[in-house]
């Protein structure tokens, strides 16, 4: 996910389309491994992700100079419009590695062929429950709960408890609170579409959002336009002047918020409706067809590696999927910790997520 800090440093990888995370070059050669290529080709491995890709500059350059490899990130908008443009270009990719395709999307990205199958070292540590392709065309490398964020001052000025479950946001008293993203553009709006599909059933999640529409639910684009304009408890959306004090983001928002408040508060101005999440996974592949496969595969190995992973919740805002990965205080401190996020069997995603979308949009937009 994005921060209010962020944004402006996203929107100019946007626009140049290619971000160099290292003026580093190629490392030196005497650090490179035995074998390693001194033809022009092998010193870059691009990774092709969607914008919330980050990484600490000194955490990137240890694994350049130790792999010999400078790393270029394209950056290419929400998971889903990313992973669309590698569909359009399967074959002949625009990168080694992809980032960013989830749980939610990943049968699409895998009955495309997107992925050459790998088995990362360090794989071992990744806990069993994040291995969700046996084949190892994809590799877990970060989970995050997509959930009902609320602003706290709202509801205390207001003296009403905020929402806690999905059957609270249809009650009267949220009517014309809450903003979601559109399942058919967003990650965490069709993870947010999954969380009533797996609550309410095939039977009865139309139903429920039928409520939501009448409740005054408001749909845009993506997360960050809900996040950061619409939504009145972050720091982006009080300087838009947002009147949304529900938002679908995750259950590490409050943390982003006490990282980057000015003056940090002592306790973060967000909360997590704990009943109304769904767990995502993300995952990374070696792209077919990648000039740099090799490059690739160190990639790869280095997002699961221990130093990335504990680097990670703080520069992406996500939990690492490996055993020994430790969180920083900040997360333990401000987070939540989800006991049962809603779920949906990825074979049932698979099976029926474009009929969900569909319907959701006929429903909820048009």
């Amino acid at each position: 996910m994005s921060t209010t800090k962020k944004i402006a440093g996203v929107a100019l990888a946007a626009a140049l389309g290619v971000t160099t995370l290292s003026a580093c070059g190629g490392g030196d050669t005497k650090d490179k491994p035995a074998g390693a290529s001194d033809a022009p080709k092998s010193k870059t491995v691009t990774l092709v992700s969607h914008d919330s890709f980050n990484v600490t500059d000194t955490v990137l350059k240890e694994f350049e100079q130790q792999s010999g490899y400078t790393v270029k990130v394209l950056k290419s908008g929400d998971a889903g419009a990313a992973l669309n443009q590698e569909i359009l270009t399967k074959g002949s990719p625009r990168g080694d590695v992809f980032f960013g395709v989830d749980n939610t999307l990943l049968s699409r990205a895998l009955d495309n062929g997107l992925f050459t199958p790998y088995e990362a070292k360090g794989l071992a540590d990744v806990k069993p429950e994040y291995v969700l392709d046996k084949e190892h065309r994809v590799t877990p490398i970060d989970s995050g709960d997509i959930c009902v964020n609320y602003d706290k001052a709202y509801f205390a000025e207001k003296k009403i408890a905020p929402p806690q479950t999905l059957d609270d946001l249809t009650k009267p008293e949220y009517k014309n609170l809450l903003v979601v993203e559109n399942a058919a553009t967003s990650s965490p709006g069709l993870g947010f579409l999954l969380a009533s599909v797996g609550k309410y059933g095939e039977d009865g999640w139309k139903d429920y959002w039928s409520k939501l529409k009448a409740n005054g639910v408001e749909v845009v684009d993506g997360w960050e336009q809900a996040y950061n304009e619409r939504f009145s408890g972050s720091a982006g959306g009080k300087k838009a002047k947002g009147d949304r004090p529900l938002v679908v983001s995750y259950a590490s928002s409050p943390p982003v918020e006490v990282l980057y408040g000015e003056p940090q508060p002592a306790e973060a101005p967000t909360g997590v409706s704990t009943g109304t999440c769904f767990r995502q996974i993300e995952f990374a592949g070696l792209l077919k067809g990648a000039k740099n496969e090799e490059g690739g595969k160190a990639l790869v190995d280095f997002l699961v590696s221990k130093k990335f992973q504990e680097d990670m919740p703080l520069q992406m805002f996500v939990n690492p999927v490996t055993k020994d990965a430790a969180l920083p205080e900040l997360f333990t401190k401000h987070g939540v910790v989800i006991e049962k996020p809603t779920s949906v069997a990825p074979e049932t995603i698979a099976k029926n997520r474009e009929q969900w979308v569909k319907a959701w949009t006929a429903l909820v937009v048009k």
